[in-house]
């Protein structure tokens, strides 16, 4: 990894700061690195309000997506909520139908099967929205380049309103109504909310027009908090102003699924790694081993018990996902070597019979051994059906776009996307892939980089400044933990290697005066370089350590490296 350690703030500010709030001087230097220079920004900062976010009638179209729900509602006629297979739009079809049903009941939920319809709208899912009488669907986290199926679905006698938040293509889908920030002819404010942040804005707005205040909405959060974790867009804005409260409504009074999903955590407290490395998986584990009709009724069910059976069932299919894209990773990584692809600009591996469920997570594990922009694919139905992930600093969505003859059809985002093609077309797909990414990955680009906001000393961790920096949660891509570098440090002598496949790298620091214990996960391997009282740098996050009901600080390990290097 290269470490990159950010510039430094100018002393008068960080002075400035410090004094106003009467903080420690590294965390003010921390606050200003972000952009926090006033009493008033540090208060909107460890303080994110409810008051802050916009007025939903902003956004293009929301005016029509009221009126015709509003109509839907006086006529009777049975809206069902439509909503893509994964977190977002798993999260996203229970917070709009769980809404809808407080004041009206004709509303149904469908998740499309991943296997037997694929991503987004489907044309099975208007065939059965029409042949049950189905005179709305609001379709979230998909249909923004639903043209086909909207005009599809129109013929019917369907009409469409879509919460979306991908890229929109040159036209628009015919659509009662486009919700979504990223259009290019929408005055949104904020424009990087997750589908159910959309959906989140839609009943906001309808909540209005009945004269309910945001804090009717309040035991939504907890579904918008998760979605926003899991779709890892920009704690930001309204989606940090969401997550706050939706972080709340998670530890003060979360929906039953949710609170069944932690109920194994050893913990009190829970944060946003709480939602993305517990909570997310698990939705997403019933989708791609089973339906995502099972973690819907999970986040919509009322009754504990009815969501610890769900819970245990979509547990099992979580095992069984963890089982599987280990075998599936370890078959590609293979495949690598076999085909003596080491040296390529991308990693692209396709075997028929790998579970379209998990290629995503592989593709994933694939850029943990070759760094590098990654395709996984393999085979569903007639088709091809593909993964693709990609490096920090490139956007393989682009790469995609260029390589757009070759396909069926794509869609995503800069650093996750999902595609499908005709298999003859696969070995020039896999030629394009190669050549516009070896042709725009800037050199930069081919090592992990690693940001470091400033060095620090151990003798500046105490539980007051963990305190205050714990305080700039919650994290994400914009507000990303704090990560600090200490340098000629020393472990205490009991360094080893920890883990079922001994990958992991337990220590104690120590700079011979403070020392603390520390967890590097991933960094097994790096045991050599601080064995034998070697003297090393290292770069780390602060967290909490709970074993046994007791709670202690920890270094985070991220990287190591010797001192003298």
């Amino acid at each position: 990894m290269q470490w990159n350690l950010k510039e430094i703030p100018p002393q008068q500010s960080v002075d400035q700061l410090k004094d106003a709030l009467g903080i420690p001087e590294v965390v003010a230097t921390l606050l200003v690195q972000r952009g926090i220079t006033s009493f008033d920004a540090a208060k909107d900062f460890y303080r994110p309000s409810l008051d802050a976010l916009h007025d939903p009638m902003s956004m293009r179209d929301m005016d029509k997506a009221v009126a015709r729900i509003e109509a839907a509602i006086a006529h009777e006629e049975l809206i069902m909520v439509y909503g893509d297979y994964d977190v977002d739009g798993t999260c996203s079809v229970a917070l709009m139908a769980s809404y809808l049903l407080t004041y009206y009941d004709r509303v149904s939920t469908y998740i499309p099967d991943r296997y037997a319809e694929g991503y987004g709208v489907s044309l099975q899912g208007i065939d059965f929205a029409s042949d049950n009488g189905v005179g709305l669907i609001i379709a979230l986290d998909c249909g923004v380049k639903a043209m086909e199926q909207v005009a599809y679905a129109k013929e019917k006698g369907v009409d469409f309103i879509i919460c979306d938040h991908h890229l929109p293509g040159d036209q628009l889908p015919d659509a009662v109504a486009v919700l979504d920030p990223k259009r290019s002819d929408c005055d949104y404010p904020y424009k990087e909310l997750c589908g159910c942040g959309v959906g989140f804005k839609l009943i906001q707005a309808l909540a209005a027009q009945r004269s309910l205040g945001i804090d009717s909405l309040l035991p939504y959060l907890d579904l918008v908090a998760t979605a926003i974790a899991a779709d890892i867009v920009p704690m930001t804005g309204e989606n940090r102003v969401l997550a706050a409260h939706g972080l709340q409504v998670v530890n003060q009074a979360p929906r039953a699924g949710i609170k069944a999903l932690l109920a194994q955590r050893d913990k009190t407290n829970f944060d946003i790694s709480d939602l993305v490395f517990v909570v997310a998986p698990r939705i997403n584990a019933a989708g791609r081993m089973k339906h995502g009709d099972y973690a819907v009724a999970l986040l919509m069910a009322e009754s504990v018990d009815s969501c610890l059976e769900f819970a245990q069932e979509i547990e099992a299919f979580n095992t069984s996902r963890r089982s599987t894209d280990e075998q599936i990773t370890a078959e590609a990584l293979a495949k690598i070597l076999d085909q003596k692809e080491e040296y390529r600009a991308t990693t692209v591996v396709y075997e028929p019979h790998w579970h379209k469920g998990v290629i995503g997570i592989v593709a994933s594990r694939l850029i943990e051994n070759y760094y590098r922009p990654t395709l996984v694919i393999t085979k569903s139905g007639e088709q091809l059906a593909g993964s693709a992930r990609s490096v920090s600093g490139f956007d393989v969505y682009q790469a995609l776009e260029s390589c757009k003859e070759h396909m069926i059809q794509f869609g995503g985002h800069k650093y996750a996307a999902g595609f499908t093609l005709e298999e003859a077309q696969y070995p020039a797909f896999k030629d394009a892939f190669e050549k516009v990414v070896a042709q725009t990955l800037d050199e930069s680009l081919k090592t992990p980089q690693l940001s470091v906001d400033m060095e620090l000393k151990l003798e500046d961790i105490t539980p007051k400044f963990y305190r205050l920096i714990k305080q700039f949660a919650p994290f994400g891509p914009g507000n990303r933990t704090p990560v600090f570098v200490t340098r000629g440090l020393k472990d205490s002598g009991w360094a080893k290697q920890v883990g079922s496949d001994q990958s992991h790298l337990k220590f104690k620091a120590t700079d011979g005066q403070y020392s603390f214990e520390g967890i590097g996960f991933g960094l097994g391997k790096k045991l050599d370089l601080i064995q034998d009282k070697q003297s090393f740098d290292l770069v780390y996050a602060l967290d909490e350590n709970h074993w046994n009901g007791k709670v202690s600080l920890q270094l985070r390990a991220k990287d190591l490296k010797s001192a003298n290097l």
